[in-house]
């Protein structure tokens, strides 16, 4: 299969054919005293990405930049000729920036001149597919319960005005001058009446995780570290 890197090469190649009047070849730029040109991709830039909001992904796009260079005098006159077609045509988009020394000693040969062509590439992103549900549905229905508790710290001070909330719900009370708080509406799943009740303690710059036991009868105590 034919990738998105690859396609656009080789798209271009096509291009830069009937540009040039005869194929070129991809591969780094040469020293050939016949003239002929190159085309090699240097590197891959962003594209601006589009999103829709159906049920469809839309693919990544991306570019891909070429150069495009002649291996001597010889090569002006095609160079010449796919110049003219690329801004005639406006396709694929010319970037007149390939004089850096520093690409040209990169590659190991002698500056010349050069275009850089930059080509659209995407990648298609297809929906992933969702399983199939191969067991019935089961609805449960979860007990709710509440609990009291008094959160202390050293020497069994009690805390006031410490946060206290059900680690992954939205139930969330505070501590009163006593250190005592109330938290309604905890879930008790029937299947798991063992699980431990987790809750967070946040006050005066410092977090605390406890797990209660859900069978703790009357107030709960919950000391908060030193």
């Amino acid at each position: 299969m034919t990738g998105a890197i690859e396609a656009a090469v080789a798209d271009v190649a096509s291009w830069l054919a009937g540009a040039a009047g005869e194929p070129v070849p991809v591969g780094p730029p040469r020293d050939d005293p016949d003239g002929g040109l190159t085309l090699w991709p240097l590197e891959l830039r962003p594209a601006q990405q589009t999103a829709t909001g159906g049920a469809t992904r839309e693919p990544y796009r991306f570019v891909v930049r070429l150069l495009v260079s002649g291996g001597g005098p010889a090569a002006l006159p095609v160079l010449d000729r796919v110049l003219a077609a690329a801004t005639t045509a406006g396709r694929p988009e010319l970037v007149l920036a390939a004089g850096d020394p520093a690409l040209w000693r990169a590659l190991g040969v002698a500056p010349r001149p050069a275009l850089l062509l930059d080509a659209p590439a995407r990648v298609e992103r297809p929906v992933p597919v969702a399983p199939p549900v191969r067991q019935p549905l089961r609805l449960r229905q979860l007990g709710m319960r509440t609990l009291d508790g008094r959160v202390v710290g050293p020497q069994d001070q009690p805390l006031a005005a410490v946060r206290v909330e059900l680690v992954g719900a939205a139930q969330a009370t505070e501590t009163d001058a006593a250190g005592r708080f109330r938290l309604a509406g905890v879930p008790h799943d029937p299947d798991a009446p063992d699980a431990p009740v987790r809750i967070r303690l946040t006050g005066a710059g410092r977090v605390h995780t406890a797990e209660l036991d859900p069978h703790g009868d009357g107030l709960i105590v919950v000391r908060a570290p030193d």
